[in-house]
């Protein structure tokens, strides 16, 4: 294994840890990250406690290399992702619990407030709610995707792809707390300010410098002790 796949094999545990000490992680939930071959994917070990010896490499669709056996049955759904998608280069999949909550709903997941744009302007829902076990119903979330940065896979959490794990992780949390304002609104019974969409256009320029200083934050908050 060369140097810089033994690194990104640890990136890839430590970002589960993040995920895991950031609460967007139950038992459930997968880290992924793209290599010049395939790409690598935590095991269905304990996220909190992931190592690098804990995460498999993929080739093919095929486990190539880590534990035996080990392998989340979505791997196919991030096999699919990274086919479709050549700028991504991460994927975080969890189960936030306000994201949970919204995701049985049938309605789309709203923008509320200005940082939830880190998790971009649409926000769709995958509407099958069976898990994604096959290269079929990969690519047909990849194409509920799009070219979007995040989805909601009905009555099962969700998933966030970035250029890199840390942004793949930080628009993970600002899903999260997009759901938790929606929910946190309606239940307080308050009415959102209606905003026109040329202003949310303007008020989203700001969400890439944003995503800049969110990921450091995200970092230094739930980073876990290198390995």
């Amino acid at each position: 294994m060369t140097d810089d796949l033994e690194r990104l094999r640890s990136a890839v545990a430590s970002t589960a840890r993040m995920l895991a000490s950031a609460g967007l992680v139950e038992a459930f939930g997968h880290v992924s990250a793209r290599t010049p071959t395939g790409f690598l994917i935590t095991s269905t070990s304990p996220l909190f406690e992931a190592t690098a010896d804990d995460v498999i490499g993929v080739e093919s669709g095929v486990p190539a290399s880590g534990p035996t056996g080990a392998a989340p049955l979505e791997m196919p759904m991030h096999a699919a992702i990274y086919d479709a998608r050549p700028d991504v280069a991460a994927i975080c999949r969890g189960h936030p619990p306000y994201v949970v909550t919204w995701g049985v709903s049938d309605e789309p997941l709203p923008l509320l407030h200005g940082l939830g744009g880190m998790a971009g302007r649409t926000v769709r829902t995958h509407p099958d709610i069976e898990l994604v076990k096959t290269a079929e119903s990969g690519e047909s979330v990849a194409r509920t995707l799009a070219e979007d940065s995040c989805v909601l896979l009905a009555a099962n959490g969700c998933l966030a792809v970035g250029a890199d794990l840390l942004e793949a992780a930080t628009r993970l949390w600002y899903l999260e707390e997009r759901a938790r304002v929606v929910v946190q609104v309606r239940n307080a019974g308050l009415t959102p300010a209606t905003v026109r969409e040329y202003t949310w256009a303007r008020r989203l320029l700001d969400s890439a410098p944003e995503l800049v200083r969110a990921r450091e934050w995200m970092r230094r908050t739930f980073a876990p002790e290198r390995e």
